[in-house]
């Protein structure tokens, strides 16, 4: 497990590059651009991003041994909703650099043996669960930013390698939250760029397949937009789904977030 925390940690500061440096750029009329996120600003997917990276900081910090006054999650949202457009860019700026750099920082020892407490979840969680949990969060909502200057824009290639990897081994309890597999009427094997996606009374990432009754013909950045609700025209070009499911029906079980 200790390679794929250091590919999540490389693919998160990769995340934060581009899409800092995009940021960098945007003028104030950007900002007030509808994100691929339709209910939310490109300003506002910046704060959620960069409020999440506040809150998300402090309990890796602790683990880690850091000392951490914490404010309350309503608070800093509060915050974050009060700020200008610009404000929340530049604190996405701000708030997303110091939570790269700390992770990037964790030991060789820390990365394999960190346990986190996240706050919402019933037990701590490895540290390779919350950095993944983390980059579900960055390379969905970094599409939502890209996308509203960029039509053609994916989740990045080498994010969605990982959150593959990570979906089949231990964030497959995050699909319960992500989907709803009661809207097929009949259970199907999925095969997928990477694996496969079984759906029955839950869903499941598998790593291989023997006899899928459906395949997914896209790369694996658009099947991870599909599961996080974001395989929608006009931004679905060139995906096709053959066999026992529908794409329109796969869009049913991930409705998004």
């Amino acid at each position: 497990m200790s390679q794929l925390v250091d590919r999540t940690i490389s693919v998160l500061r990769a995340e934060h590059d581009v899409l800092a440096d995009l940021v960098r750029t945007l003028t104030d009329e950007q900002l007030a651009l509808t994100s691929g996120a339709a209910e939310w600003t490109v300003a506002q997917a910046l704060s959620h991003l960069g409020s999440g990276a506040e809150i998300g900081r402090a309990p890796i910090a602790q683990a880690a041994g850091e000392t951490v006054e914490a404010e309350d999650n309503q608070t800093i949202w509060a915050r974050w909703d009060a700020s200008s457009p610009r404000a929340q860019a530049e604190g996405f700026l701000e708030h997303n650099s110091r939570w790269i750099d700390m992770v990037e920082a964790l030991t060789p020892e820390q990365r394999s043996s960190l346990t986190v407490d996240l706050g919402f979840l019933p037990e701590p969680v490895p540290l390779l669960t919350a950095l993944g949990m983390r980059l579900n969060e960055v390379a969905n909502h970094s599409w939502d930013v890209r996308v509203a200057f960029d039509p053609h824009a994916g989740v990045n290639a080498d994010s969605a390698a990982v959150l593959v990897d990570l979906l089949a081994r231990p964030m497959g309890f995050m699909l319960s939250f992500l989907a709803k597999p009661a809207e097929l009427a009949a259970p199907v094997s999925v095969a997928v760029p990477g694996g496969g996606l079984v759906i029955d009374d839950a869903v499941t990432v598998v790593d291989h397949l023997e006899s899928p009754s459906a395949t997914f013909d896209g790369p694996q950045e658009a099947l991870v937009r599909l599961i996080n609700g974001r395989l929608r025209a006009p931004y679905d070009d060139g995906v096709t789904v053959e066999g026992s499911v529908t794409l329109d029906e796969l869009r049913r079980v991930f409705p998004g977030f």
